[in-house]
């Protein structure tokens, strides 16, 4: 999985953990792509105090994701519904497919 990738879905599983603060420098950085000048001078902070914020806050994120694991089984979860998806769009009762997608579906809005 690409870093930037990682970060934005710990971010997503666990941003909530964080403080207002961390999370909102971490989504502007991964999520909006700003760089480090954009984030800290409407801030009233250097560049490298945004980029240490950053470090801190990567190595919080995958300290709970190495103890907690919720990135990593949602993930799997997804994978497991795209088998299911896949299986379903083989049955022949269009209304028993149609009804299978449709609860694959909304599993997948729950993760």
């Amino acid at each position: 999985m690409a870093k930037e990738l990682k970060f934005v879905l710990l971010l997503d599983c666990y941003g909530e953990l964080l403080t207002e603060h961390q999370r909102n420098v971490m989504e502007l950085y991964y999520c909006e792509d700003l760089s480090l000048s954009e984030i800290g001078n409407p801030l009233g902070i250097t560049r490298q105090a945004v980029r240490a914020l950053i470090k801190r806050t990567e190595l919080l994120l995958l300290n709970y994701e190495e103890k907690l694991g919720f990135a990593d089984k949602i993930g799997r979860m997804r994978n497991c519904f795209g088998t299911l998806r896949e299986a379903a769009s083989t049955v022949n009762d269009s209304s028993v497919r149609e009804k299978l997608i449709s609860e694959i579906d909304r599993g997948l809005t729950l993760l």
